[in-house]
């Protein structure tokens, strides 16, 4: 399992737009993937899980990948919230 605590940037926080680019990455893997803020964990390929959250700019949320790539799907996942401008 590899894990790891980001905060968001981007003034609107996740909104509509970044949830379905990051839900729709999250889905072309095969590995378990969450998403957990506030204490509250949803599954990162559901983007109405995501938009559930409400996650506002500087909130720190924590991602969850399990698998036995859970390490470069990891950081496939910070390149394309770093591409979105989120973190």
């Amino acid at each position: 399992m590899a894990e790891k605590v980001v905060k968001i940037k981007d003034e609107a926080g996740v909104h509509a737009r970044p949830a379905a680019k990051l839900s729709h990455l999250a889905a072309s893997f095969d590995n378990k993937i969450e998403l957990t803020y506030q204490n509250r964990t949803i599954d990162l390929k559901s983007i109405m899980g995501i938009m559930s959250l409400g996650i506002p700019q500087h909130a720190e949320i924590t991602l969850h990948v399990q698998g036995d790539d859970a390490e470069e799907v990891l950081a496939k996942l910070m390149e394309g919230m770093a591409s979105l401008e989120l973190v």
